[in-house]
This record gives structure tokens, C-alpha cells and sequence, in this order.
């Protein structure tokens, strides 16, 4: 029997039902394939900047690459994350036989003017976050070796490509947890609540284990973003403080010597930046729930013509 699309509309996470054409493995094949292309693709990718640093005599690396140098090294590393982006939206049109736009919002679509607004209001709890960076102490970084300034002409030309990398990168991971995965959860559990939490873990996983308050404050950012995702339709909330964290990050390291070189991630944080950046987190989701009550994004799916609508689950 075909299953239909649910009368009252459908909350974000429950979306893989929207076409009418779910099953169960749908959500389970896509996931397969995805990862299988990431690997692929990857590995490509390894395999071609390895050809071109072994050709150019440059320094092998102990991950097995070459060292082209702090700036492209960090953009391959940026792209290798990027790749997820077309795939996972390949994986929603096929194997989930539905528009690619349903894993942006209810709407089915990017909803541009609701994600300037909630990129404008990043900008203060990012502001924040980057001050008390600047104040706190340096969680055990050597001083001696990291903190000369690199000058103008070095950090612009980081800035412009980071501008372009960053951006997609940060977008590649909301996609893939805040998107993707709360929806496949979502494809069998009515609860948002269920679907936000495992993306959440994964998410604070993927980033690898530094300390106990790193791996926190990532979980609060997921859980956080996995929740306004839900609350607001779509993943345009998540993506705006994505975005803006990962240029600060990336900004503040562009503009030291060695700083793209350092392997360190949110996950490494000491305790004080951590608290800090959980702070920040609980700012912007205030800061994105009131502008929700003034601009009302859509919640919900568009039911189908000539339907009843009636309460569905969301998060509140």
C-alpha cells in the first residue's frame, strides 16, 4: 500500500514522510550510500593531493599526506568536509524520492530572508564568544610558538578563502546532522525530542575527544540547534551560528603564525571557553525564539488541498 502524505502537515524531523513514498529502508539505504560516497570521494581526494605533493617534492606528513602548507592544508581538510553537502542531498532525492529542499525547511526550500536574520542575530553571542577568547587564558597552547601576529597580506589572502570554504563546510555538517540524521530518526519516531538527541551525540563525537567540557559544550550546540531546527522548520538557524562560530575559529587562527596548522578543534576546549560558548549557545536560541514570535517562520509542512489540519508534535 502507498502511503500517503500526512493530512495535517509534518513537522521538520518527520519530513521523510512528506513525498508519500516512504519505507523503511529508504532512510537506512541513503545512509549507506552516503557514507559509502564520502568514502569514496575522499579517498579520491587523498589520493589526487598525494600525486600532486609527491610530484612537487613536498615534506610527507604523519597522517601520510604532503604539507602544501597551513592555508591549503586546512582548505583540503575544509573541502573533505564540503564533499557531504551534494551527497547528502543526493541521498534525499534518491534513495528518500523526494525534493533535495525538504532537508532545508517545511517549506521545501532555503529560506534566505529568515536565514539573514538569524545570521544577524549570531553576530552578538559570536562577538561575545570571541572576546572572552581573546580574555581567557589560553588553555595551554604554547605561547612561544603561537601568537605572532602573520601579517596583512597573509590574512586576507586566508580570509578569502576561507570566506568560501568555511561557510560550505559549516553548512555540510548541519545538513548531515541537524538535517539528515534528525530526519532519519524522525522517519520512525513521532517524539522530536528522540530525534534531536542522537544527531546531537554524533555530532560531539565526530569532532573527536579532547576534554570532558569540550565534548559538553558541542553536545549543548547540537542539542541547541537540533531543537531550533525543529521549532523553527528548518536548519537556517542551525547553519547562521554554525557559520559564524567556524569563521571566528578559522579567523582567529588565519591571523597568527601556525595557527591553521594546529590540530585542536571545540572539542580541546578548556572548561572556562566551554562554559563560555554554552552561554553564547543559550543567548542565540533566545535571541532566534524572539525573533520567531515576530516573524513567524513556517513550522510545519503545507498540508495537502482539501485537508483538516490538526495538532501534530513540535517541539514547544
Amino acid at each position: 500500500m502507498t502511503a500517503l502524505p500526512h493530512p495535517t502537515g509534518l513537522a521538520y524531523h518527520r519530513m521523510g514522510h512528506c513525498s508519500g513514498r516512504h519505507r523503511w529502508w529508504r532512510p537506512v539505504l541513503g545512509t549507506l550510500l552516503f557514507l559509502g560516497a564520502c568514502l569514496v570521494l575522499n579517498v579520491l581526494l587523498f589520493a589526487v593531493s598525494y600525486g600532486f605533493g609527491a610530484a612537487a617534492g613536498l615534506r610527507e606528513l604523519p597522517d601520510g599526506g604532503h604539507d602544501f602548507g597551513p592555508l591549503a592544508n586546512t582548505a583540503l581538510d575544509l573541502t573533505s568536509i564540503a564533499i557531504a553537502l551534494p551527497l547528502i542531498l543526493l541521498a534525499v532525492w534518491w534513495p528518500g524520492r523526494r525534493r533535495p529542499g525538504t532537508l532545508s525547511s517545511v517549506d521545501g526550500r532555503l529560506r534566505w530572508r529568515w536565514l539573514v536574520r538569524c545570521l544577524f542575530a549570531a553576530v552578538l553571542p559570536v562577538t561575545v564568544l570571541a572576546v572572552a577568547a581573546a580574555l581567557l587564558p589560553d588553555g595551554g597552547a604554547d605561547s612561544g610558538e603561537f601568537g605572532a601576529w602573520v601579517g596583512w597580506q597573509s590574512f586576507l589572502g586566508s580570509l578569502a578563502v576561507l570566506a568560501v570554504l568555511v561557510p560550505v563546510q559549516a553548512a555540510a555538517e548541519e545538513y548531515v546532522f541537524r538535517g539528515w540524521l534528525t530526519q532519519v530518526v524522525g522517519a520512525f519516531v513521532r517524539s522530536p525530542w528522540f530525534a534531536v538527541l542522537p544527531q546531537a551525540v554524533l555530532f560531539a563525537a565526530a569532532h573527536g575527544w579532547g576534554t570532558g567540557w569540550g565534548f559538553i559544550g558541542l553536545l549543548v550546540f547540537g542539542l541547541v540547534a537540533g531543537w531550533l531546527t525543529i521549532r523553527t522548520g528548518g536548519l537556517e538557524a542551525a547553519v547562521a551560528l554554525h557559520v559564524l562560530n567556524n569563521l571566528l575559529a578559522f579567523g582567529i587562527a588565519a591571523a597568527v603564525v601556525d595557527g591553521l596548522s594546529s590540530d585542536e578543534t571545540a572539542a580541546d576546549s578548556p572548561w572556562q571557553l566551554a562554559l563560555v560558548d554554552v552561554a553564547t549557545t543559550l543567548i542565540y536560541a533566545a535571541l532566534v525564539l524572539w525573533l520567531a514570535r515576530r516573524h513567524r517562520p513556517q513550522r510545519l509542512s503545507t498540508p495537502p488541498a482539501g485537508t483538516v489540519s490538526s495538532p501534530v508534535p513540535v517541539v514547544p
